[in-house]
């Protein structure tokens, strides 16, 4: 089975976020929304309210569930046996950053991929 995690902190979900997920659930099996939670930030949406938007917004795709976790999402992918991390870019700069994160991820773990799409809003 193909398990995706997609983490961020969706405050609040976007239409680019539904794009990028909305793409993952035609490759992956399973795509599991994972809402980081940071002791040290403060979001601007309580995490239930977030939750229950990301849940409305992707109702239409039942290979799609929410879940948080704490910690680094390198290990809350391996505790959901996923093989694969989803990152949605806008910008060369989103690339730069996001591309960092994944050089770290792959030492921690080389057999989990970073996938990156350019999110894309109709």
């Amino acid at each position: 089975m193909r398990i995706a995690v997609f983490p961020g902190t969706f405050d609040p979900i976007t239409l680019g976020h539904v794009d990028v997920i909305a793409r993952a659930a035609r490759l992956f099996d399973q795509v599991i929304i994972a809402i980081g939670v940071n002791a040290g930030k403060q979001p601007m949406f309580d995490l239930t309210t977030r939750k229950n938007w990301i849940q409305a917004s992707c109702s239409g795709f039942g290979n799609v569930h929410v879940a948080d976790y704490q910690g680094l999402t390198v290990n809350f992918c391996i505790e959901q046996k996923a093989g694969f991390i989803v990152r949605g870019i806008r910008t060369v700069g989103d690339f730069e950053y996001e591309k960092g994160i994944a050089d770290i991820n792959y030492r921690m773990h080389p057999e989990l991929e970073t996938v990156f799409w350019h999110a894309i809003v109709p």
